[in-house]
């Protein structure tokens, strides 16, 4: 099998019915997959027009992409910022790392000198 006939096997077709239309979709992705997303889909519509008060289909599909891409984009935040700290933690952690080291060396050097004062 080559890869676009691999492509063709992977993909799938499900059919939509939103807000009044229906069409079908092919996608690259598993059809459990699509039909998850689109129980998620109809449930943020759902929620759109319950918090909205809005019936003109176009406009709830609309504010319903605008606050899935909100959401979308606070939940990067919140990985960026997750991210952030991680990365400072790791440079704190670098830094009692290198700090160690020194005063091991110091204490080395130093317990070396007084062993040998000791032995003169």
């Amino acid at each position: 099998m080559n890869n676009e006939q691999q492509a063709e096997a992977s993909r799938s077709e499900l059919k939509l019915d939103i807000l009044g239309t229906s069409f079908s979709i092919t996608a690259d992705a598993d059809e459990e997959y699509l039909k998850k997303v689109l129980v998620q889909y109809k449930a943020a519509i759902e929620a759109t027009q319950k918090i909205s008060g809005i019936s003109e289909p176009l406009n709830i599909a609309i504010l319903t992409g605008f606050m899935l891409c909100d959401e979308i984009n606070k939940i990067k935040m919140q990985f960026k910022e997750a991210s952030e700290d991680d990365e400072l933690k790791q440079l704190e952690e670098m830094e009692v790392e290198e700090r160690t080291l020194r005063l091991i060396s110091k204490l080395e050097q130093a317990l070396n000198l007084f062993g040998n004062e000791k032995n003169l």
